[in-house]
């Protein structure tokens, strides 16, 4: 129980996830005006979450926010441009069952303006060093819905494998679509950063 309370600590309090162009921090008060916009932008919702797009309140959002920092089993963090400190968007990991070692991964980029600028890769670059490395997770995964092409693409980089197929399983706009389950094991990462250097 200590190791999961000093886990859970460093999840918390760790500020030193940082990037070239971006770094990974706490949530602060300020932020939830525009985490609200996020969460009331239909096309965010679309990516971001496989439920339908449900407009959040600041109520809400808060709620969220403090389950995160409360919980032993997830994380989140904001992710901030470095010359400005502006949030842009918002990742962690869900699912964390420390017995295993495992944990669901997420990222969402709510400002627009900062999309397709190759600051997903950073963010997935730091989180799974910080998965795999600090807190010592064995395999790390995540959903991606079949429309997302970008997504795909993004964690596929990485080398996550796409392990299972959820058939039909989002309702949009009266289409049905897979949700993808992909995978990443922490060999399989050591052994892509070697191919790398």
């Amino acid at each position: 129980m200590l190791v999961i309370l000093l886990l859970r600590r460093l999840i918390i309090m760790r500020n030193i996830l940082k990037g070239d162009d971006i770094r990974l921090t706490s949530i602060r008060k300020e932020d939830i005006p525009l985490m609200e916009e996020w969460f009331n932008d239909v096309e965010f919702l679309r990516y971001y979450d496989m439920v339908p797009a449900m407009p959040k309140s600041v109520e809400q959002i808060e709620k969220m926010v403090e389950e995160h920092y409360q919980s032993t089993e997830k994380c989140m963090y904001a992710i901030r441009i470095n010359e400005t400190d502006k949030i842009i968007g918002i990742t962690g990991f869900i699912d964390i069952i420390w017995s295993n070692g495992t944990a669901m991964f997420y990222i969402g980029i709510g400002d627009k303006s900062y999309t397709s600028k190759g600051l997903g890769k950073e963010v997935m670059k730091l989180m799974l060093d910080f998965g795999f490395n600090e807190l010592n997770f064995h395999r790390i995964h995540l959903n991606v819905i079949s429309y997302n092409e970008r997504a795909i693409k993004l964690y596929e980089s990485f080398g996550f494998v796409r392990e299972g197929t959820y058939r039909e399983f989002i309702n949009r706009d009266g289409k049905r679509y897979d949700l993808y389950l992909y995978g990443l094991l922490k060999a399989e990462w050591e052994k892509s950063l070697q191919r790398e250097n």
